[in-house]
């Protein structure tokens, strides 16, 4: 039995914590599982400082400090390997999530504190490693899903852990190991009325992976895109392919989830955080959405003014709901039976109004449909709320100008966020030479400076500077068909000599063809009696 300390690092330190951390909660219910003593200090939900995180560093003796999360987080992550290291010695310090599944070995070495990574869907891998450790066996050659140190120092990736099939066996996330009480302080959400009055908000995940090849996308190994290969240097090392393997909860799961947030925490409003409910639903063949519809109905948690045909106001009873859309599979059917259950508002990956942009990106949608299904979705009543990116590869003015012109015809005000090459996605491993330049030859400095797009950090676009990227987001965000032109008249001449020149190379770690990473056959035997709960 080990004492396992979890840290949620801090991200987006400009706005309040909204989302728990899920994937840590989930951990930490499965360690939990195993008998394992658990603790989770969530550093971005309390905003204390390193002061803080040192004392709980020296509060117990922590056989296992656990600290994972996306790359957008690696400039809180580093320090806090290092000063886990310097306050808790004996402790065995194990990284996880995006950051290190996207590049293990760079991170190892930037890192030389952490003892061992977790690469990829953890479910399996880490209870695996917990076991050993409790039983001081620290050699974990033969462990599936880990980057370990080998005896000279250099790092090595294990074969890939096969993700699980059924999702129905996992636990519920360990929501009483987190600071809820801040969270619901923020639940308050602009985006629509319902959201906006709700008062104890909380996220939930129903899937693991997308069926879009969408370029800009980073590829998890929790979403089944993930091989480990050996690269020319013949040295194993991760690919991310256009696998694209959808695993999702069942929507009988998921909604005895729910009734279960609202009984403990009287939860009012769910956020679902899949990378795209609409993907879910075209791959159970046009069903999971109407049935998680139904059920969420007949099990009594549609919002009474839904149910009642009235408007929303503070006396409303029930849990609203909100999720992620795509344009080209959301069907007006299925949009009424979820309108119906109590979906508020749908964010839409529509990233352009350009039809030459939108065949670039891999989406699989048009300009054409991204403006009907937003006034299907509007006319129905759901709120739709566009993303909107700049800054592609072939982003030019007349792309911006189309995008500008159907903002204007929607009646949409959106600021858009910038084309940011991830680790992970086609585009990072294409354009990282010129990552590299850009950032003087450093990647490690481009990686400390990952935020969430809504600031630009590397420019893989071919014809605009970071400069004018910044002018652009502006005139976009005022719908500035008039200043667009003006800008196009000072720049143009000049585009030339002051734009970098994102140049595309092929790379080892991207394969852009589908190749399946391997499933577990079946699910752990004796995890299946949860499906049933």
């Amino acid at each position: 039995m080990a004492k396992i300390l979890f840290v949620n690092p801090v991200i987006r330190e400009e706005g309040v914590p909204r989302h728990i951390p899920y994937g840590i909660a989930l951990l930490a219910a499965i360690a939990m599982e195993k008998g394992h003593l658990v603790q989770i200090y969530d550093a971005n939900a309390w905003r204390k400082g390193w002061d803080v995180l040192e004392q709980i560093f020296a509060a117990d003796d922590w056989d296992v400090i656990a600290i994972g999360g996306l790359t957008t987080a690696y400039r809180f992550i580093k320090p806090a390997f290092k000063l886990a290291r310097k306050v808790s010695s004996r402790s065995y310090l194990i990284a996880g999530g995006g950051f290190i599944t996207c590049m293990p070995h760079e991170i190892m070495k930037w890192m030389p504190e952490i003892d061992l990574g977790i690469v990829g869907e953890a479910f399996v891998t880490f209870p695996e490693v917990l076991a050993r450790i409790d039983r001081r066996e620290l050699d974990f050659s033969q462990t599936l899903g880990v980057c370990y140190r080998r005896l000279d120092g250099t790092t090595q990736l294990a074969p890939e852990r096969p993700n699980i099939r059924d999702l129905d066996v996992l636990p519920y996330p360990a929501w009483d190991l987190l600071p809820l009480d801040i969270y619901f302080a923020n639940s308050a959400s602009l985006y629509s009325e319902e959201g906006f009055t709700s008062k104890r908000r909380i996220d939930v995940n129903g899937s693991f992976g997308c069926s879009l090849i969408c370029r800009y996308c980073w590829h998890l190994g929790t979403t089944g895109d993930m091989l480990i290969q050996e690269n020319e240097d013949g040295v194993r090392d991760v690919r991310f392919t256009y696998g694209r393997n959808i695993r999702y909860h069942s929507p009988r799961y998921l909604v005895n989830m729910v009734k279960t947030l609202v009984d403990k925490y009287q939860v009012d409003f769910v956020s679902f955080i899949d990378e795209n409910l609409m993907t879910m639903d075209a791959s159970s063949k046009r069903t999971w959405l109407t049935e998680l519809s139904e059920v969420w109905i007949r099990e009594g948690l549609q919002p009474t003014c839904r149910r009642d045909g009235v408007p929303h106001d503070e006396s409303c009873r029930g849990v609203h709901w909100s999720g992620t859309s795509h344009a080209a599979l959301a069907r007006e059917n299925v949009l009424r039976a979820m309108f119906k259950a109590g979906c508020s508002h749908l964010v839409y990956g529509i990233e352009s109004y350009d039809p030459g942009i939108l065949k670039h990106l891999g989406k699989g949608t048009t300009a054409k449909h991204n403006r009907e299904s937003l006034v299907t979705c509007m006319n129905i009543g759901i709120k739709p709320i566009p993303n909107i990116i700049i800054g592609f590869p072939e982003e030019s003015f007349v792309s911006v100008r189309n995008t500008i012109q159907a903002l204007i015809d929607l009646g949409i005000h959106a600021k858009p966020h910038f084309a940011t090459p991830y680790p992970g996605s086609e585009w990072y491993y294409a354009y990282k030479q010129s990552i590299v330049e850009q950032y003087g030859g450093n990647l490690e400095a481009f990686i400390e400076d990952l935020g969430d797009a809504s600031k630009i950090t590397a420019v893989i676009s071919h014809k605009f500077s970071a400069m004018e990227l910044l002018g652009l987001q502006q005139i976009v965000a005022q719908r500035d068909l008039r200043l667009l032109e003006q800008a196009e008249k000072h720049w143009g001449g000049a585009d030339a000599v002051t734009a970098p020149v994102a140049v595309s190379r092929e790379s080892f770690n991207f394969v852009a063809k589908k190749l399946d990473a391997p499933m577990e056959p079946v699910s752990p035997p004796a995890q299946t009696a949860r499906a049933a709960r």
